[in-house]
């Protein structure tokens, strides 16, 4: 009988930076980095209105996860939770700007996840927008409408999209925040879930 105790964990912004940024850049022919932007969805933000759709068809054409950027201690510090806790990969894979093209990144971040977290059961890999539906001890997200009301210990991953949210605000929604910036994001989440295990 598996006694571990169970995490859902998010993959974009968390993970990892995909390639989104990269192509918004290479459309554009702008040079942003993503501390540029405080909206989750940077397409909004910065692609012209009149380019929209077809900034979405030259998305269509890529692998968002090819040149993915693994954020700092993220398959380092999740090796360490493998070994502790039973990982259930919870990430959604559906544009809601460009849903026709959507089937393939369900295939390029499953490759993805398979390649930089081999450790991982691909068992476990669920992909799916609707996350509330699925229950665990621990949930790890950066987004704070993802993160689910029954699960016993949620944690915000700090992130270039939710750094206004207050503390105030995560105390009332009883979450904890893995610090203030992405870089060292991991090193908090080692110390929440490793050091007091």
């Amino acid at each position: 009988m598996n006694t571990k105790k169970t995490i859902l964990l998010d993959v974009d912004e968390v993970i990892c930076f995909s390639g989104y940024l990269e192509a918004v850049n290479e459309f554009l022919d702008t040079h942003y980095i993503i501390d540029d932007f405080t909206d989750y969805y940077i397409d909004v933000t910065a692609v012209p209105k009149d380019r929209f759709e077809a900034f979405h068809h030259f998305l269509g054409t890529r692998n968002l996860y090819q040149n993915a950027v693994i954020l700092p201690d993220a398959v380092e510090t999740i090796k360490k939770l493998n070994e502790v806790y039973e990982i259930y990969i919870c990430s959604a894979c559906v544009n809601p700007f460009n849903i026709q093209n959507s089937g393939k990144e369900f295939l390029n971040k499953y490759n993805f996840l398979i390649d930089f977290l081999p450790f991982l059961d691909p068992n476990h890999f669920i992909f799916t927008s609707a996350k509330h539906l699925f229950k665990a001890d621990i949930q790890i997200d950066d987004r704070l409408p993802n993160l689910d009301n029954d699960v016993k210990l949620k944690i915000l991953f700090p992130s270039y999209h939710n750094k206004a949210i207050s503390d105030e605000e995560l105390k009332g929604k009883g979450v904890l925040r893995a610090g203030k910036d992405y870089k060292t994001g991991w090193k908090e989440i080692e110390k929440i879930l490793l050091e007091s295990h």
